[in-house]
C-alpha cells in the first residue's frame, strides 16, 4: 500500500530544497513539488542516514550476539539511521567469531518494522598496529588471511580497518577488494609513503580521520597528510569531541566525500556511568566516553547529532544529508539508497524544524520516534 508524506524535501542530490509530496511503498514512487509557502518549515524529509562505523547503542554491543545486534539496530533507527554496519572490536579470536555469528543471524531476521537494515560487518581490528590501539582492547594480531576469509564466509565484511604497515604485501586488502569490500587505513603508525602506497594498492578510505593515525607535520605529513592530499573518501566522527571544528573544516575543504559516522558504543543513550568496551572499563558523562587514562573510547553520539553538527559548521541541509547518507552509500557501492529519487528504497527520515527525528522509514515501513 502506497503512502505519502508532505514537507520540505531534501533529496541528497545537490538540488535545492523544495516543498513537496513524496509517495512510496517499499520504494519511492514519485516526488511532486508544491508551490512554496511563506509559512515556517514544519518538517524536513531526507534520505535515511547510513552509519558505516557503529559498535552499539542503547546498552547493546554488536559483539554480544544476534539479540544485541538487533537491539542496537532498533536503537539507532530512532535517530534516523536506516542502514548500519555493526563494527567489531579488537578482541580474542573466539569473541570475534561469536560476533560474526551473531551479526549473520541478525541479518537473517526481518527487522524492518523496528530496526535499521543490517548490511554487513565493519571489521575494526584485530589487524591493526598494537601501538595505535586508542580504546581498542590489546588483542591486535599479525595478518592472517585464512582468518579473514573465514570471517567473511560467516558474515559479509563490507569495510575493514587495517594498519597497512603490518601487512606490507597488502594480502588482506587485496582479498577484501576481491570480495567487494572496502579496506580503510586506521589505527596505524604508517608514514606518508606507506599510506600513499596503500591508497595506490586499492585502499578506499580512512577510519575516523585524525584519530589514531600518524598526524600531519609539514615535513612528515603522515597518514593524515596523505588523506588530506589524496583521499576521495574518509569517515569522520563529528561529535564535537573527536575532532575540532578547524580540523573538520580543513578536511571538508580537502576530501571531496568526507562522510559522518558515529563510532557509537553500547553506552550511547544511557545515563552517565561506568560501562565496558570489550574488556576495558569506560566512563561516560553522557557526552563523552573515556578510558581511565582519558583516552576517548568511541562516542555516545547518534547520526542525527552528526547531521546537525555538519549543519552547525555552515553546511546546507542537503550537503549535510549527502555526508550522512549519499556519500556513505556511494562509498559502499549502494545504488539503491542514499538519495530521494523515484525507484530507490524508501529509506527516509523525517525531521522537525529543529532537525530532530520524528519518524524513520526502512523500505517504506514506518517507525515513529516521538
Amino acid at each position: 500500500m502506497s503512502q505519502t508524506l508532505t514537507g520540505r524535501i531534501i533529496t541528497g542530490t545537490g538540488a535545492a530544497e523544495f516543498d513537496g509530496t513524496i509517495s512510496f511503498d517499499e520504494h519511492i514512487l514519485a516526488i511532486e513539488p508544491q508551490a512554496s509557502s511563506s509559512k515556517p518549515v514544519e518538517r524536513y524529509i531526507l534520505p535515511g542516514f547510513i552509519d558505516c562505523h557503529v559498535h552499539g547503542g542503547g546498552g547493546f554491543d554488536c559483539m554480544d550476539g544476534a539479540d544485541a545486534v538487533l537491539g542496537m539496530a532498533a536503537f539507532h533507527r530512532r535517530f534516523g539511521t536506516t542502514t548500519i554496519l555493526p563494527t567489531t572490536l579488537t578482541a580474542p579470536i573466539d569473541d570475534i567469531e561469536v560476533a560474526f555469528a551473531g551479526i549473520a543471524a541478525a541479518m537473517n531476521e526481518d527487522n524492518s518494522a523496528a530496526g535499521a537494515m543490517i548490511l554487513g560487518v565493519h571489521l575494526e581490528g584485530p589487524f591493526i598496529n598494537p601501538e595505535a590501539l586508542g580504546a581498542q582492547p590489546p588483542f591486535a594480531i599479525a595478518p592472517d588471511l585464512a582468518l579473514l576469509q573465514r570471517w567473511h564466509a560467516a558474515a559479509p565484511i563490507k569495510v575493514a580497518t587495517f594498519a597497512p604497515e603490518i601487512d606490507p604485501d597488502f594480502a588482506l586488502s587485496r582479498f577484501l577488494l576481491d570480495v567487494g569490500g572496502r579496506p580503510q587505513l586506521g589505527h596505524t603508525k604508517a608514514d606518508a609513503a606507506t599510506a600513499a602506497a596503500a591508497l595506490a594498492s586499492g585502499y578506499r578510505g580512512f577510519t575516523h580521520l585524525y584519530n589514531q593515525m600518524s598526524g600531519l607535520h609539514h615535513r612528515k605529513p603522515g597518514c593524515v597528510g596523505v588523506a588530506l592530499a589524496q583521499a576521495e573518501f574518509a569517515e569522520i566522527i563529528l561529535d564535537g569531541q573527536h575532532v575540532s571544528e578547524t580540523a573538520a573544516m580543513a578536511a571538508l575543504r580537502a576530501i571531496p566525500k568526507l562522510y559522518g559516522v558515529t563510532d557509537a558504543i553500547a553506552a550511547t543513550g544511557l545515563k552517565p556511568g561506568t560501562y565496558r568496551l570489550g574488556t576495558l572499563p569506560i566512563s561516560s558523562d553522557g557526552t563523552t566516553a573515556r578510558l581511565a587514562d582519558g583516552t576517548l573510547a568511541g562516542s555516545v553520539a547518534t547520526m542525527d547529532q552528526i547531521f546537525r553538527n555538519f549543519v552547525g559548521l555552515g553546511l546546507s541541509i542537503d550537503d549535510a544529508a549527502q555526508r550522512c547518507a549519499t556519500m556513505p552509500a556511494d562509498y559502499l557501492g549502494l545504488s539503491d539508497r542514499g538519495q530521494l529519487r523515484p525507484g530507490l528504497r524508501a529509506d527516509l527520515v523525517v525531521l522537525d524544524r529543529d532537525l530532530r527525528p520524528q519518524a524513520t522509514y526502512v523500505g517504506g515501513t514506518p517507525l515513529a520516534v516521538n
